[in-house]
């Protein structure tokens, strides 16, 4: 079976210089018996820890510091099982990908599915913005295969981003309860249903996600076309 190739890693996020540097501290200093598939394992647990603090906070707003200690037990597991296998030159190239990439598929759709069941956000927005964030991932794997490289943020922003941006729309609605209060009641092909703030937020991060698809599958088109250019069969 042939290796996976090793894609360029393309990241270019706000807080990426940084991350990197305390990745590798914590790299280097992880004990020799941790695994990077045990650190998979922790990511993991961490997006049920999210989904789990999101389902609570319907009995109590305060349930979501639960959801935002999730974030952060994610993010340390996530992050740093690639890490991990840099930092000691043990990469699987071949099962680390596959791992990596399907375990994130699940973790995304468990913390989403935890979101949309929470009081913030109606099910069908996230629904939304998580078949949006399936089809960026979709074809950036695409690229991977065909590119050599796996871009992992978009704007400036990445996961690790995206995750400080939950602790401090969570924080908002522990701290300001007239934010869960703001509704306005809306009917949508014959759907009544409450129209709240994050319901907004929800329906924008879809579009722009949507949008960074748009614009890449648009733009790579483009590129493979030259690259690959219609063949005329021989008379």
């Amino acid at each position: 079976m042939e290796e996976q190739k090793q894609a360029a890693r393309i990241q270019t996020s706000i807080l990426n210089p940084y991350e990197r540097k305390v990745l590798v501290w914590l790299a280097e200093r992880m004990p020799s018996w941790v695994t990077s598939d045990m650190l998979t394992a922790v990511g993991f647990f961490g997006a049920c820890i999210i989904a789990t603090g999101y389902a609570l906070s319907n009995l109590d707003i305060r349930w979501l510091w639960l959801a935002s200690f999730g974030f952060l037990v994610n993010w340390f597991g996530d992050s740093l099982d690639g890490s991990l296998a840099r930092v000691r030159n043990t990469q699987r190239k071949t099962y680390g990908f596959f791992i990596d990439h399907n375990v994130d598929v699940i973790n995304e759709t468990i913390m989403f599915v935890g979101v949309g069941i929470s009081p913030l956000v109606n099910l069908t927005f996230m629904m939304g913005v998580l078949v949006s964030y399936l089809m960026l991932s979709v074809y950036v794997y695409i690229d991977c295969h065909l590119k050599g490289e796996m871009r992992l943020t978009y704007g400036g922003l990445g996961p690790t981003e995206f995750r400080i941006l939950a602790v401090i729309i969570n924080t908002c609605f522990i701290y300001i309860p007239q934010l869960m209060l703001w509704k306005k009641h809306v009917v949508l092909f014959h759907n009544e249903f409450e129209f709240g703030i994050m319901d907004g937020i929800a329906i924008t991060v879809g579009l722009i996600i949507f949008l960074f698809y748009l614009i890449g599958v648009i733009k790579d088109a483009k590129y493979f076309a030259r690259i690959d250019p219609p063949k005329h069969p021989e008379k």
